[in-house]
């Protein structure tokens, strides 16, 4: 006979989850399971609002199970730890980003990428290896194999730091992976959101020259003179968008909503490469002839790794790198979401769970 969750995990824990796919969030008691040989126990302090959540909670892939408790970019403080743990200990600030396992066995895990695993785990809304929902950072605590706890450097701010956990990470891996890290390399940043306002700072602390590409022109003294941005291109003025073809080595997109390609494939100099790491609802139109003219590519890329997640907060934390954000209670989250939405953010929610987050 098999076990209830309850009996799997039975440590009580308490967080906000969505029921169905309004993604309205409301209060939500759950359970955890017993912090094992190799587990990490940590109190939640901080979570950041990813675009992914608000996709998620609403099924927007049609992948979600409800109840559906977000939350990816997870910084909190060792409570407890496993005996077979030497990573961290009790009192240390970690982190858990996207991913709390894989199968350690396949040759992207063996090659410190288990984000491509074909059996990696989800934080939220996956199937673990006991078979149960996980459950994200939207909660009082976590409890997660030590494998996938990252250790969070001296120095950083831990609520600024905990969208680098998934944002930081989604540009940091691409533009190492891509080759756009050199001193001459120009590097075109679409959208001006969370996401891109962190591939700026990090494109700019790799050493490219970075034009952010937006379709608001309100958004060029913020891009420039704060994030650092050597130049801005409204998306939607043709003359703007004329002078700039054929300049950049390569591009990071990162919209979640669909949008014209072809402009952008445009801007990349020959061999150039558009990378998208923001995941529309819909397809996108991919014209092919500019492509096979100019050798061209248009690729992808998820997070880094755990190894290259570290690295990319060594990196952030040796050059000051943090996300800009606005530190919200948790019984604000569905208006965040919300605004999130709406594009109503400069640039990251992140939700103060440890002094917000209050069981009913």
């Amino acid at each position: 006979m098999s076990k209830s969750p309850e009996e799997v995990h039975p440590k009580k824990a308490f967080g906000w989850a969505a029921r169905d796919t309004s993604g309205v969030l409301s209060p939500f008691e759950f359970s955890r399971r017993e912090t094992g040989e190799e587990d990490v126990a940590f109190k939640v302090i901080y979570c950041g609002i990813c675009h992914s959540d608000l996709h998620s909670s609403k099924n927007e892939w049609g992948i979600s199970m409800y109840p559906l408790l977000p939350g990816h970019e997870i910084i909190g403080e060792v409570t407890e730890v496993g005996s077979k743990v030497t990573k961290c200990k009790v009192g240390d600030k970690v982190g858990v980003g996207c991913l709390v396992g894989s199968c350690h066995a396949c040759d992207n895990c063996k090659n410190d990428l288990e984000s491509y695993c074909p059996k990696l785990i989800f934080t939220y809304n996956g199937i673990y290896h006991d078979g149960t929902v996980t459950y994200g950072g939207y909660s009082n605590f976590m409890v997660a194999n030590e494998h996938f706890v990252l250790r969070i450097p001296e120095g950083l701010p831990l609520d600024a730091a905990a969208p680098l956990l998934c944002a930081g990470i989604t540009v940091f891996s691409p533009l190492k992976f891509y080759g756009l890290t050199e001193p001459s390399t120009s590097v075109g940043v679409v959208g001006l959101g969370g996401v891109g306002h962190l591939a700026v700072k990090f494109a700019k602390a790799l050493g490219a020259k970075v034009t952010v590409i937006s379709t608001t022109p309100a958004k060029e003294k913020e891009a420039i003179e704060h994030l650092g941005a050597d130049a801005f291109i409204v998306s939607n003025n043709p003359q703007q968008m004329r002078a700039a073809m054929g300049t950049m080595d390569g591009i990071i997109d990162t919209v979640s909503a669909v949008h014209p390609l072809l402009p952008l494939i445009g801007l990349l100099k020959f061999q150039g490469k558009l990378i998208m790491v923001g995941a529309p609802d819909k397809p996108l139109e991919l014209p092919v002839l500019p492509l096979i003219f100019g050798r061209k590519i248009v690729a992808a890329s998820c997070i880094g790794g755990i190894k290259e997640t570290q690295e990319m907060l060594e990196f952030a934390a040796k050059h000051n790198i943090t996300a800009d954000i606005e530190v919200v209670s948790m019984d604000y989250v569905n208006t965040a979401l919300e605004r999130l939405a709406k594009g109503d953010v400069r640039y990251r929610f992140v939700i103060d769970v440890a002094n917000t987050l209050k069981e009913e």
